[in-house]
């Protein structure tokens, strides 16, 4: 039997070398603390989720890497929604929301934005190791112990302080303890991949999102600064589940079940010859945090990506969670307090998105996205939290209530068509198995 391994201690250990890992261990590092950051992979590596939010923005700023954003970043300045029920496009844009100083984000490939993050930590000070997959975690009443495995086998242990779980869908913890549900009210799958020479909008609109209807979900088509664009179909299982055929031909016959986005790739060419696919079932834990760990971003949640807010959600979690951790290590009265705030946050972006997603197959919402008007400034709110402005002070939230107040009065009013588009969400979040993530090359 081989030996223990000698075991290292430190303050914060912080699992998972992503936007919300790398984000606190900078942040925690920073205020002096000994923090180790460990990732499983090697960086770059891919990872899916390219397009940011104007709120996040200031959390680039306040990590000091804005400028290093700026660089492998396509600006984005709005969001085009197009219907194949509709014969026109519909465009909004950030600059019209309530708060008019947040009118921009980007599109980054993750590999790029992820290896910048995690460098960032190192240079603030963070411990980081690659190639490190933890195996266990064991919380006393002093911290806890971490037992993790190298690539080439050799073991490492630490005795920490404070866990920190930024494992995404690994769901590290809430697998561990048991907390992790999936969601009844969304199912869905994934299929992606990226093009050269796709046709994108034109000028100032160029790096803008589409996102794109069609009878089985809807796809996203992200403009990247390196000429390449991301495309992809967030689909229900039972679609999925017809497939009779290799993945690319598959992904092809999906693409043309949408005519707008089968043109704008008439001439294009599918990067390496790969289609990606995974499971993209929503789910949360029961909680967020415990006396000695805290869960991050998906770590703690998951949820449709339709509106672009999974690094925003992980990011602010990690800059909450930063204070979460201070508190319990310098001021153990307090945490209780912290963490009471900290879970209201932990939810609070998740259940504002998923108001609007839940009722995505729904034709009035569709329609209310076609025909953006803004009667009593309602556009103005409903881009506020597309920015991702929904931890600040922005005095949004009434208005918010008054379009959804329209929402309702309008799905009354042709009451038959939305008792159809309910029966039709409930037939497509049906739970028919689960889809593991995998990269699939088509057969020659």
């Amino acid at each position: 039997m081989s030996e223990a391994p000698p075991t290292q201690d430190c303050d914060v250990l912080v699992i998972g070398g992503g936007p919300a890992g790398s984000t606190i261990a900078a942040l925690l590092a920073q205020q002096g603390r000994d923090v180790v950051l460990v990732e499983k992979a090697h960086h770059p590596r891919f990872h899916i989720g390219e397009s940011l939010l104007p709120a996040n923005v200031e959390l680039f700023e306040r990590l000091g890497v804005r400028d290093q954003v700026d660089r492998i970043g396509m600006p984005k300045f709005g969001i085009e929604f197009v219907s194949p029920e509709h014969e026109h496009t519909s465009a909004v844009e950030f600059a019209d929301a309530w708060n008019k100083t947040m009118p921009s984000a980007w599109q980054v490939r993750r590999s790029e934005l992820d290896e910048m993050l995690f460098r960032n930590a190192a240079t603030r000070g963070a411990r980081t190791l690659e190639g490190c997959r933890v195996r266990d975690v064991a919380f006393d009443a002093e911290g806890a112990t971490v037992q993790a495995e190298l690539d080439d086998g050799a073991r490492r242990s630490w005795r920490t302080r404070f866990v920190v779980d930024a494992t995404g869908r690994d769901t590290l913890l809430a697998n561990k303890l048991r907390s992790k549900h999936k969601n009844p009210d969304h199912n869905s799958t994934a299929l992606f991949g990226h093009f050269t020479n796709a046709e994108r909008l034109k000028g100032k609109l160029e790096g803008n999102i589409s996102i794109c209807w069609f009878a089985h979900g809807w796809f996203w088509f992200i403009p990247l600064a390196d000429g390449t664009t991301s495309v992809g179909a967030v689909c229900w299982p039972y679609y999925l589940k017809t497939r009779d055929k290799p993945m690319k031909e598959f992904f092809a016959d999906t693409i043309a079940l949408c005519p707008e986005l089968a043109r704008r790739l008439e001439k294009a060419t599918l990067v390496d010859d790969a289609v990606h696919a995974t499971g993209n079932f929503a789910y949360s834990s029961d909680h967020a945090s415990g006396d000695r760990y805290l869960m991050l971003g998906d770590a703690f949640t998951f949820i449709d990506p339709m509106f672009s807010s999974g690094v925003y959600l992980a990011m602010h979690s990690a800059f909450d969670g930063a204070d979460v951790v201070a508190t319990r290590l310098d001021r153990p009265a307090e945490a209780d307090k912290a963490r009471a705030a900290f879970e209201a946050m932990m939810r609070k972006g998740p259940r504002e998105y998923s108001w609007f997603i839940y009722r995505v197959t729904n034709p009035t919402i569709r329609d209310m996205f076609m025909y953006p008007i803004n009667p009593l400034r309602v556009k103005e709110a409903l881009m506020s939290l597309l920015a991702g402005d929904i931890f600040g002070g922005t005095p949004y939230w009434g208005r918010l209530r008054v379009f959804k107040m329209l929402y309702y009065g309008i799905s009354i009013a042709n009451l038959r068509r939305t008792i159809a588009g309910w029966k039709q969400h409930r037939a497509n979040i049906r739970d028919i198995g689960k889809l593991q993530d995998e990269t699939i090359q088509p057969t020659p």
